[in-house]
């Protein structure tokens, strides 16, 4: 392997890891209270609301139902109004959190939903607020969950950024995609898949890890 060729995959892997955790993070800035509100105002929940729910769950739907390539196709000038180009690392984060942020929302609706019930209502009965149920009782007790929920997201997103590549999104998506399906490359195409297996083995198990050394039942 040619220096010049290591150089080029380190390079990849730094902009697949900036591009995802850094859409994971402000994926779950959006997605987390998204999942917070549609658990706590659905029917069974400590504020029901069903205008809200079923309007916050429509949107939700409507995002997620769209392929994340045509997404980013789709929202490119969207994408030129916030950081100023369609290319880049930079640029496929903004697409990333918009696909990213309704599939953590279902992620944490998903993993609240197994809070158990008697909790909750021995907290509301010792008078605790909605935001202290939310704090003090939900994502505590969902911790483990969420943190599975997290490995899952964020190795998706991973996904998502080799798609990116057919944009010139950058990363190792970008480079098997020039070198390895434009150029005939196979020996660029089978390092950077064998590198996207390892990040994403690395993540989901760093996930499971930390989740079970915060579950409380074990």
């Amino acid at each position: 392997m040619s220096s010049e060729l290591i150089l080029m995959m380190i390079k990849g892997i730094g902009e697949t890891l900036y591009m995802t955790l850094g859409s994971a993070l402000f994926a779950y800035l959006l997605g987390l209270p998204l999942g917070v509100i549609l658990i706590i105002t659905d029917k069974d929940g400590i504020c029901p609301h069903s205008k809200i729910n079923s309007i916050l769950g429509a949107i939700v739907n409507i995002v997620r139902s769209f392929p994340f390539i045509i997404l980013l196709i789709a929202i490119i000038p969207f994408t030129r109004l916030i950081v100023g180009t369609s290319i880049g690392s930079t640029a496929t984060m903004v697409p990333l959190i918009i696909s990213a942020a309704p599939f953590i929302a279902r992620l944490v609706e998903s993993s609240l939903k197994e809070v158990d019930k008697g909790v909750i209502e021995a907290a509301q009965s010792m008078g605790a607020s909605t935001m202290q149920i939310i704090c003090k009782v939900l994502l505590p007790e969902a911790k483990p969950s969420l943190i599975l929920g997290s490995a899952i997201a964020t190795t998706t997103i991973l996904g998502y950024t080799a798609m990116a590549g057919f944009t010139g999104g950058g990363g190792l998506g970008d480079i098997a995609i020039r070198y390895g399906f434009h150029k005939y490359q196979n020996d660029v195409m089978i390092i950077t898949v064998i590198l996207l297996v390892i990040i994403v083995q690395f993540l989901q198990e760093f996930g499971n890890r930390y989740a079970a050394h915060c579950d409380k039942r074990k």
